[in-house]
C-alpha cells in the first residue's frame, strides 16, 4: 500500500499462497511444497522440473511426492553438524537420494560446512555446494 508508508519503503502487492494450490508467475506454474523449518511449516516451490526448498528439516511424504521427477533441487544443508531446524549434510543428502533429481544444489550453507572445493571433491555425483552468483536456467 502507498497510504501511510515509511518514505523509501517499497510498494507491494500481497498473495496468499495456498497448500497445495498452484499458482502463475509470469508464464510458470508454480506449486507451493509444504516443508518444516523445526516446528515452523514454510514453503518452498516447484516450478516445472526445479525445485527450491531451503530452511527446512522436515518434510511430510505425501508433500515429497510433489518432487518426483525433477531435473533440478536446491535444498539448504546448513553445516556438518545436526541442527534443530535445518538440513546437516547428511540429512541433505540422504533427501537428495530419496528425491533423486537429475542434479541437486546445496544451499544455505554455513561457514561450518568446511572448505567449499573439500566439500564438493566430496559429494555424490550430481550434487554440488551452490555458490554466490550461480545461475540455474529453467
Amino acid at each position: 500500500a502507498d497510504e501511510d508508508r515509511y518514505p523509501g519503503a517499497p510498494a507491494v502487492q500481497v498473495h496468499q499462497v495456498e497448500k497445495g494450490r498452484t499458482f502463475a508467475v509470469g508464464k510458470h506454474q508454480v506449486t507451493p511444497v509444504e516443508v518444516w523449518h523445526n516446528r515452523l511449516q514454510v514453503f518452498g516451490y516447484r516450478i516445472g522440473d526445479f525445485a527450491y526448498l531451503t530452511d527446512m528439516k522436515s518434510i511430510e511424504n505425501q508433500e515429497k511426492m510433489r518432487l518426483k521427477g525433477l531435473k533440478v533441487l536446491v535444498v539448504n544443508a546448513l553445516r556438518q553438524e545436526p541442527h534443530h531446524s535445518h538440513f546437516n549434510l547428511e540429512e541433505a543428502l540422504a533427501f537428495v537420494s530419496e528425491v533423486a533429481p537429475e542434479t541437486a544444489y546445496l544451499t544455505h550453507i554455513s561457514h561450518r560446512m568446511g572448505f567449499h572445493a573439500e566439500v564438493e571433491a566430496s559429494l555424490p555425483t550430481g550434487v554440488h555446494l551452490a555458490y554466490d552468483n550461480l545461475t540455474i536456467t529453467l
